[in-house]
């Protein structure tokens, strides 16, 4: 079948029919004849030299066959058989014989070239068969997008000088001619070794000789073209053009290689140095996490505070700063940290690396866990601040009761006790010792009606004790000075009262009016001291039914001031009446009442404080009222946002949830839709920070409680922020699938069939399979799992691979790369293992120099820096190991 420009598969007979029909046609160039016996002649010596031999005259040299038979062995690497050693004509045409039937037996069918011509010195017929051993050795195996060997030749040489001016490949005779395109084909795989920009299409000696002279020097590939000949010959032989032109593909094969071999190689590296930097940002985010929730959770559990209402306020003040301002950060840090995890596994899914697993104590569960007790124990640490507050605040409250009575109790004491002791009644006359004792009655009768007073203020110590009261010190010793006073003055009564009997039998006469004075004003006047303490006696409230109950008894209380003012009017009508009687009879010293120190003034001035009490009293109360109607307000009001801000939070999570189940379009529009949600969350956070200034009210006015709404601030906090983590990590796992579809080539039909298998078995909508489920999904996808036990052990290797850190479930992403990664043509360590190979021209080691050579800076230093040397044999000073290198690739990394 014949070819192109004679080009057959009998190479002989296509050579000579050419020859024969240009000859006829007028075309056959005699200087073409010249040309290829010097570009043959350079050809069969660039292969003879490997041999120790060359030739000088190519129809002369071949003659006994030896050279030939040995040119044949040099160029297939095989063993000719053995040449005749004689000199006579028909050992030669033995040997010419050999060498033409090992060229038959590669597939060559030689027509009209026989060994007597060769022996004879034929040069047309040694040149036809010079040309059919290029063709079948050279030419033939060269290959372009499955061309002939002379088209993929010429398409080589198109394709590689496409970029260069003046540069235009359409044959292999005028093409050539000005010497550019030998430039160009240097160039474009040496650059370092001709300035093409220097060069002119007027001047095609010199680039002729500059392309040969850096060819032989630079390429080892010899001078084959004389540029004179070339020049003037208006159409040059292609053969020899060919020929030429062949050795440059064969000497830039190798560099094509090399650099394919370097760029899978370089890709390999790179996405290991990109692994390598995501686990060294993980491992750094999540030490710098779990280190600040170490250090913050001693603050969240320490109780310790001064035991006063303004150290606690602090804290709680302290409490509202970190959950403001330093916690925020730490929540979007935790949800990088997540995003960057998911991210990270599946890259490495993609790039066939094994599954990413954190050092001990930093893997996602860990930080999880760290994170849920953080949380516990800032619920745990608001409630005893809060509890702490309501603690110290009745503290504080019975502390000032307790000092009120304590005045109060010490004013009616003071001078009692000198008074007890006093021996005035010795020099008394006896209605003066009468009057003495029934003023002593008098006191026995006002020191009983004080025992209940000293009994409140001893229990409110116990109580100040029992709740740990900061002065407890003080508190106690002045407890102990009023019970110890209470006993001397019981005492000294005692002692009093004895003494008064024994002069009884002196003092006789009783004055009766006096008397009645001092029986019905003790007890009014403890009633007007008791009733005066209650009226400024202070209180806390914390509800409107508190403070209508303490209005209810107060009102209750003014409905009694009238029998009050009965009884004032008669004590103040028996001093009048005695005024009377010794005004009448005057009686010397007879306004002097013997049994009491309380006047009808003191009667006065006290019942006159407790009239005045009353509206300061009311007017205290009405304080407290509004005070109390502020705080139902601002109940409300947090209510009123808070019924608005939670089921917000609670419809976008569920919006959220909807989209992340993959049902909603595409997974640009479910991204889109996502971003879209995210922005307007963002946008909706001013919501939530007007509530935390209502809450921040809430709790300075002492409100804890609200019946108006079902929602906390704490609640409404955790919705807030799994609503941030939940869109964060949704945009996440979808970016993945979009990564993972993309780098897959599955289509999105495919993929909707992915996502609604694995939806149809997510029953609880959690975005994750059990085991079980994700065994059903397969099942129902066409995957066969036996029931067996070989089954069994199947479907647990699957599990790792979906499930590497063991966690009892998968996702989403881990289930649609295993569906489509098997059918995806990626780098394994084999390739990368071939790719190292062809830099390192098939030795088992590479060097370093080698390495800088074919790669970048940056990933050769890599490669050396991590290569281990090599320590096989025929090993040379500062040989790598580059297969278990790339073994490593592919199996456990260091983090």
């Amino acid at each position: 079948m014949m070819m192109e420009n004679g080009l057959s598969m009998e190479y002989g007979d296509g050579y000579m029919e050419q020859e024969e029909e240009w000859e006829r046609e007028g075309l056959l160039d005699p200087a073409w004849e010249k040309q290829q016996k010097k570009t043959f002649t350079a050809w069969c010596n660039s292969h003879l030299r490997k041999a120790g031999t060359a030739i000088d005259n190519i129809e002369e040299d071949f003659r006994n066959g030896l050279k030939l038979m040995l040119l044949l062995e040099v160029i297939s690497g095989e063993t000719l058989p053995k040449p005749d050693r004689g000199k006579m004509r028909f050992h030669k045409i033995a040997n010419v014989n050999k060498a033409l039937d090992f060229i038959a037996s590669k597939g060559v069918h030689l027509v009209s070239i026989g060994a007597e011509e060769i022996v004879d010195g034929n040069l047309k017929m040694t040149l036809g068969m010079i040309w059919t051993i290029i063709l079948r050795f050279a030419i033939q195996d060269i290959s372009v997008e499955e061309m002939t060997a002379k088209e993929g030749l010429l398409l080589w040489c198109q394709r590689k000088t496409a970029p260069y001016k003046n540069v235009n490949v359409q044959n292999f005779h005028l093409s050539f001619k000005d010497g550019l395109a030998f430039c160009a084909l240097i160039h474009r795989h040496r650059p370092d070794l001709i300035d093409y920009a220097k060069l002119s299409k007027d001047n095609p000696l010199e680039n002729l000789n500059t392309a040969f002279d850096v060819a032989e020097k630079y390429l080892d590939i010899p001078r084959m073209l004389d540029p004179d000949d070339l020049i003037n010959t208006p159409k040059p032989d292609e053969r020899a053009i060919m020929t030429y032109v062949s050795c440059y593909y064969h000497a830039f094969q190798g560099a094509q290689q090399a650099e394919t071999a370097a760029n899978r190689i370089c890709k390999v590296l790179k996405v290991n140095q990109e692994n390598e930097r995501l686990m060294e940002e993980y491992e750094r985010l999540a030490s710098d996490l779990l280190e600040w929730i170490r250090r913050t959770m001693p603050w969240l559990n320490s109780r310790q505070a001064d035991n006063s209402l303004a150290g606690v306020q602090k804290k709680l003040e302290e409490y509202r700063t970190y959950r403001r301002k330093h916690k925020p950060p730490r929540v979007e840090q935790k949800a990088k940290l997540e995003t960057n995890f998911n991210t990270l596994q599946t890259k490495l899914r993609l790039s066939n690396r094994p599954a990413y697993l954190p050092t001990e104590g930093k893997t996602v569960s860990d930080i999880s866990n760290s994170w849920k007790g953080l949380e516990l124990a800032e619920k745990a640490f608001e409630e005893w601040l809060l509890a702490e507050t309501m603690r110290l605040e009745r503290l504080e409250h019975l502390a000032q009761k307790f000092k009120h009575k304590a005045d109060a109790h010490e004013d009616w004491t003071r001078g009692k006790e000198e008074m007890l002791q006093s021996q005035d009644f010795r020099q008394c006359k006896l209605n003066e010792l009468k009057a003495l004792k029934k003023k002593h009655e008098a006191f026995e009768s006002d020191l009983a009606a004080h025992q209940d007073r000293v009994e409140q203020i001893a229990a409110i110590a116990q109580e100040l004790n029992t709740l740990e009261y900061h002065d407890c010190v003080s508190v106690n010793a002045r407890c102990q000075r009023i019970c110890d006073q209470w006993d001397r003055l019981g005492a000294l009564t005692q002692r009093r009262r004895t003494a008064l009997d024994e002069a009884e039998r002196i003092l006789e006469k009783i004055d009766i009016l006096h008397l009645e004075f001092a029986k019905r004003a003790a007890p009014f006047n403890n009633w007007l001291d008791g009733t005066r303490e209650d009226l400024v006696d202070m209180f806390i409230v914390h509800t409107m039914e508190e403070i209508q109950g303490l209005i209810q008894a107060h009102d209750q209380f003014k409905a009694t001031l009238g029998e009050a003012d009965k009884e004032f009017n008669l004590i103040v009508n028996l001093v009048r009446e005695v005024e009377s009687i010794v005004k009448q009879h005057q009686i010397p010293g007879g306004l002097e009442n013997p049994y009491t120190t309380l006047t009808a003034n003191d009667m006065t001035r006290k019942w006159s404080d407790v009239r005045q009490l009353v509206p300061q009293r009311d007017q205290t109360l009405a304080n407290e009222l509004r005070k109390q109607q502020n705080n139902e307000m601002l109940r409300r009001q947090f209510a009123e946002k808070a019924n608005i801000v939670g089921p917000w939070i609670e419809r976008q999570m569920d919006a959220v949830t909807a989209i992340g189940m993959g049902l909603q379009g595409s997974l640009e529009d479910q991204l889109h839709r996502l971003k879209e949600y995210e922005q307007a969350v963002y946008a909706y956070k001013p919501n939530i920070e007007e509530l935390e200034k209502i809450h921040q009210a809430v709790q300075e006015s002492m409100i804890f409680e609200n019946r108006y709404t079902n929602y906390t601030m704490e609640t409404l906090r955790v919705g807030w922020e799994q609503l941030l983590t939940s869109i964060n990590r949704n945009i996440n796992e979808v970016e993945n699938q979009i990564l993972t579809r993309d780098s897959k080539g599955i289509s999105q039909e495919q993929l909707n069939e992915f996502r609604s298998s694995f939806n149809h078995f997510d029953k609880n909508r959690t975005g994750r399979l059990s085991p079980e489920e994700f065994k059903s999904c397969l099942v129902s996808l066409g995957y066969s799992i036996g029931k067996d036990r070989q089954g069994d052990m199947d479907f647990q290797r699957i599990l790792a691979v979906v499930d590497p850190n063991n966690t009892g479930y998968v996702h989403f992403d881990a289930f649609l790369d295993f569906m489509t990664r098997e059918s995806t043509d990626t780098d394994t360590a084999e390739q990368v293992i071939d790719s190292f190979r062809i830099l390192a021209a098939d030795k088992p080691y590479i060097l370093p120099d080698e390495l800088r050579r074919e790669l970048p800076p940056d990933q050769a230093e890599y490669c050396i820096q991590r290569m281990p040397p090599y320590k096989g044999p025929n090993g040379v000073p500062g040989a790598l190991d580059y297969m278990s290198f790339s073994t490593a690739l592919y199996g456990e990394t260091d983090l």
